[in-house]
């Protein structure tokens, strides 16, 4: 059987202090599995710049006039991470394509059985972390808590899982097919339904620079995550418009039982102003996470392009894959 050749994909976003180390990894990498006969001809890494605001495409096209295995896309500006994953998922060749963050978090030593899994007939394979030992308490508790709440809310996610993958050609061509802009990767991979495997590893510090996702961007996230696979929330507001009706009408009998049966009821600014506002707290909340909905069904109607190519070093659009 022959080699297949493997696409690394990773998405940069103001990355110049980590690339010329990541490059050097990767580079160093694809060397050794291409000496075991483990990947073959046409094996590369592909940079997708995301709209970076320092030198990080500068860097890129030097390491593909340097390295003939590296290449580079560049976003025509910003467009976020999932995007911009998606935009080197769907453009690069290859037999089958591996996504990595550029921080080199991810344990890149797991890659060759990533390819291994995906010879053995494999079309997912998933990189999933052993523990959190390198996170902040508060980021492991949240992190975990947010996959075990996707999980009550029949959202099927591999836990602990980010977006460190494999993708067969056949997969990459399925995932093509959705054409949603609200993206969540991790969520329409399980969507695909071709067999798949766990290869499991250590992730470490990150090298240099500075997380892309602070809390905001993680809360954001998780919440797209959350409004995109999942009516719960919706379901949600239902049952608590019930209960609080149901509560709505204990009060009402208890008062009506005060003032006709005991003869002790105390006129009192709590009894208006209290449920008042919790009410209308409600009803906030409520027309909040519809508003959510209704937005997302706004943004994918207009059915605009999720990102720009503005320009490939180190090859060609349309080789073939």
């Amino acid at each position: 059987m022959t080699a297949p050749a493997i696409g690394l994909v990773i998405p940069c976003y103001n990355e110049e202090e980590v690339l010329p180390e990541t490059t050097a990894r990767l580079v160093a990498l694809l060397a050794r599995m291409r000496a075991e006969g483990l990947i073959g001809e046409g094996s590369a890494i592909y940079y997708v710049d995301d709209g970076s605001r320092d030198r990080t495409w500068a860097l890129i096209q030097a390491h593909a006039a340097a390295h003939p295995e590296v290449r580079g896309i560049r976003l025509s500006r910003n467009r976020g991470h999932q995007n911009a994953l998606l935009c080197g998922l769907l453009t690069a060749p290859g037999d089958a394509l591996i996504s990595v963050d550029a921080d080199l978090q991810d344990d890149l030593e797991v890659i060759p059985q990533m390819v291994r899994n995906f010879v053995a007939g494999d079309d997912v394979v998933y990189g999933v972390r052993k523990r959190r030992d390198t996170d902040t308490f508060f980021k492991r508790f949240t992190a975990e808590g947010y996959y075990r709440l996707m999980a009550a809310m029949k959202v099927d996610l591999v836990f602990n899982h980010a977006d460190y993958r494999l993708l067969s050609r056949r997969a990459l061509e399925s995932l093509a097919d959705y054409r949603e802009v609200n993206l969540f990767l991790r969520g329409l991979v399980r969507l695909l339904g071709y067999p798949g495997s766990i290869v499991e590893y250590d992730r470490a510090e990150r090298f240099a620079g500075e997380s892309k996702y602070p809390l905001r961007k993680m809360l954001s996230f998780a919440w797209q995550g959350i409004t995109s696979f999942s009516t719960a929330p919706l379901r949600l507001i239902t049952t608590l418009g019930l209960l609080v009706s149901l509560a709505s009408l204990g009060l009402a009998l208890w008062a009506l039982t005060v003032k006709l049966i005991i003869h002790d009821a105390e006129l009192g600014w709590a009894s208006t102003v209290v449920p008042m506002y919790f009410l209308g707290g409600v009803q906030l909340l409520s027309l909040g996470v519809i508003g959510e909905y209704v937005a997302k069904i706004y943004l994918e109607t207009k059915g605009r392009p999720r990102f720009h190519v503005d320009r490939v070093e180190g090859f060609t659009l349309g080789d073939d894959r």
